[in-house]
Order: C-alpha cells, then sequence, then structure tokens
C-alpha cells in the first residue's frame, strides 16, 4: 500500500513538474543561444567572418544568406515583419526658433497605450519636401540630461535639420521620459526594434517628407538601432552606424543582445553581417581605436565592401577610422556624418560651414533638458498610459509570434 502510495505520488509530481520543466529547458536553451558583450577575442571574431564568406559566392548565395539572417532576426525578436501598426496617436507641441532650424516636443504610440518620447527638428528654410533622418541615442549619460537631450545629440539633430533635413530623435525605453518600462526589461530589444519602426512610420506619416531619401545614425547602443532597422525595413535609404560594428563584439545590454537574434538552429550570424543587410544602400561606418571598432579597416569594413561588390556598389559603402578617439559620437564623428548625409540624401554642407569653410556647430542653442519634454509637470502622461514591466509585458505579448 505504502509503495504504491509512493508510487502514485511521484507520477503526480512528475506530472506537475514536467511543463516547469520544459519551460526551464526552453529558457535555458535560448540563453545557449544568446551571443553577448566580448562573446569572441579579436582573433576569434575575424575567423569566423572567414568561415562566413564561405557560404556565398555571388549576389544570389549572399542573397540567400541574408535573408536566413533577416529571418533569424525576426524570429528572435518573435515578431512578425507585417506585425499590426496601431494608431500612432502623435502629439507635437511647443515650437522653438533658432538659426536655420526649429525644435517641437514630440511622442506617439508604437504600441496602443505604449508611447515613444522625442524631439522633431526641422529646417527653417520652406521647401516643397525634406529628406528625413532618425537618431537614437545610445547609453551615454550627461549630468542635467537624458540621452536624447544631450549636448552632442542636439548638435548633430540640429546641424542636420540645418542643412535641410527633417530629423526625429527619441528616448531609448527606461531612458528619459520613456519611463513606461524599465531599460533592463527582458525584451527591450523588441521593444526598440519596435520603436524604431514605428519612428519611420511617424516620419512617412509627414507629408512634408520626402520618403525617397530616409536616413538613420547612431552611436554605441544607438548604433545597434541603427543597423537593425537598416537590415529589416527597406525604407531606410542611408545609415551610418557609428562605433558599434564589430566581428567579435556582440553588445553589452539587453536592448542589443538580450534575444537570441544573431544565433539560432537554423542561422548564425553577428553584427557585421546585421549591418551588412543593408547592401547597397549608402552606408558609412564610424570607427575609432580605443573599443571594439578598432579593427574596422582591416576586419569589418572589407568584409562589408565585398558584400556590397556582389552588387557592384562598393564605392557606396565607406569607413570613417579615427584612431586616437574613444566611444562617443563626437565632433569629428559628426562632420563624417554631415558630409555623408550631404552627398546621399542631397542636404547643403554649405550650412554648417564657417567663413573658413569649415563645419562648425556655432550656430547651435542649447536647449535646457526641461523645455524638450513632452509630459512634464504640467503635461501628465495619458491615462490609458501603460506602465511597469509587467503590464508592457502583457501588452507587447498581443503583438508577438505565438
Amino acid at each position: 500500500m505504502y509503495i504504491k502510495y509512493m508510487k502514485n505520488t511521484t507520477l503526480l509530481l512528475l506530472s506537475l513538474l514536467t511543463p516547469f520543466t520544459f519551460q526551464l529547458c526552453a529558457q535555458e536553451m535560448e540563453q545557449q543561444l544568446l551571443r553577448q558583450g566580448h562573446f569572441f577575442t579579436e582573433d576569434e571574431g575575424a575567423k569566423v567572418l572567414q568561415t562566413y564568406a564561405n557560404t556565398y559566392h555571388d549576389k544570389a548565395s549572399w542573397e540567400k544568406r541574408a535573408q536566413l539572417i533577416r529571418e533569424g532576426i525576426w524570429n528572435g525578436l518573435q515578431l512578425s515583419p507585417d506585425f499590426e501598426r496601431t494608431e500612432l496617436k502623435p502629439i507635437i507641441r511647443e515650437r522653438r526658433e533658432y538659426d536655420g532650424y526649429t525644435v517641437e516636443n514630440v511622442a506617439f504610440e508604437s504600441l496602443p497605450g505604449f508611447f515613444v518620447t522625442g524631439n522633431i527638428y526641422r529646417p527653417l528654410q520652406k521647401e516643397k519636401s525634406y529628406p528625413a533622418i532618425i537618431s537614437p541615442h545610445g547609453h551615454f549619460q550627461e549630468e542635467g540630461a537624458s540621452a536624447r537631450t544631450r549636448k552632442d545629440m542636439q548638435a548633430r539633430c540640429a546641424s542636420l535639420a540645418r542643412m535641410g533635413a527633417i530629423v526625429f530623435a527619441y528616448d531609448m525605453i527606461g531612458y528619459g521620459e520613456a519611463q513606461q518600462s524599465s531599460h533592463k526589461h527582458p525584451q527591450a530589444l523588441v521593444l526598440q526594434t519596435i520603436n524604431s519602426i514605428r519612428a519611420l512610420d511617424f516620419l512617412y506619416s509627414l507629408v512634408e517628407v520626402d520618403t525617397n531619401h530616409i536616413g538613420v545614425t547612431g552611436a554605441s547602443g544607438g548604433g545597434t538601432q541603427t543597423f537593425l532597422l537598416s537590415a529589416l525595413d527597406d525604407r531606410v535609404d542611408v545609415s551610418v552606424p557609428t562605433v558599434m560594428v564589430s566581428a567579435h563584439f556582440f553588445g553589452g545590454c539587453v536592448c542589443e543582445s538580450g534575444l537570441p537574434i544573431h544565433q539560432s538552429h537554423s542561422h548564425e550570424s553577428n553584427n557585421v553581417e546585421i549591418a551588412a543587410l543593408a547592401a547597397p544602400r549608402p552606408m558609412l561606418l564610424i570607427s575609432d581605436g580605443k573599443d571594439w571598432t578598432s579593427n574596422t579597416p582591416e576586419v569589418e569594413f572589407p568584409y562589408i565592401q565585398n558584400i556590397y561588390s556582389l552588387y557592384n556598389k562598393s564605392d557606396l559603402v565607406e569607413y570613417v577610422h579615427l584612431e586616437n578617439e574613444g566611444h562617443d559620437y563626437g565632433i569629428n564623428k559628426r562632420k563624417a556624418a554631415y558630409r555623408f548625409f550631404a552627398r546621399h540624401l542631397k542636404l547643403n554642407l554649405n550650412k554648417v560651414l564657417n567663413a573658413d569653410g569649415e563645419i562648425s556647430e556655432d550656430f547651435l542653442t542649447i536647449e535646457p533638458h526641461q523645455s524638450m519634454l513632452v509630459f512634464d509637470s504640467n503635461l501628465n502622461w495619458p491615462p490609458h498610459a501603460v506602465k511597469g514591466d509587467e503590464a508592457v509585458s502583457q501588452l507587447l505579448s498581443k503583438y508577438l509570434k505565438k
């Protein structure tokens, strides 16, 4: 009787634990697929690229591999390319006019009740239509400012606007005003990818935007958002990923490598190949000598240029390497971006040249952080705003693959 009781109890316990065990196994398997941080040494990263290069030999075979990588990213995000685009319901307020450009505070709903907060910079000069540039930021911090209101962000956006582009800068989740969830949300990568795609939708909704001339640029984590958006959405015409494209480094935050986008049971890749998915659209890699992009001239750039050569477009990918600089989007990196966008988006570089013919940002007015907010103390969040990691997860689950 005792043995029979123990046997039945054991079977009952196993029946109860099996689903939990399966769940743990699934989570463990997913964790094993993640490629994060300095996953390879520099030499290993270079050798892996050589291995990848052996998987294709012409445009057709590359595009077959490119499609496999792209599908691997979507599957890793658990997101369908045609996920439901809900109504944006944009809020645009508080226009300020400066020397050659204007600034407004903007919010829209990337998902119902989940807001993207940012600023839109516009050229003061009147034209029938304008190129547009999406400007994500990275994890850089500055006292007295959120990431999108940092001085270098304002300089970049204002300069490109003065040159003739409509520029949209927006918060990463958990940064600046975007406090509906933490930045370390386990699905931060998919949330920010959705936000970037919806930022494109927002620019497309503006009648004054020339939708044939759309660019994107950001540094560090903003660089990751730049090459991911360019890889997944062919509405991006020109991209400038800055201090991020690396053969051995996969991003150090969950918003960059917290989901299995680099490896699955059907694909294996890295950020170099993801950046190369932009081919043959114009792309500028900006790198430096003091972070994981130090090998760009010898490793990452030649690999990507070879892919562009399969389209006979090797001249449309370039790099600027600043050997003595570090991990930022500093003035020399910005100057390189201005020149590249001027050529490929037909912007007027003369608008930011001084009397000596040098690029200058002296015209810039740095705004205080508080004036750039959409929802300040007098304009609280809409009552239907979804708040908290759990609530955001529940909302997101409605849009993910089942």
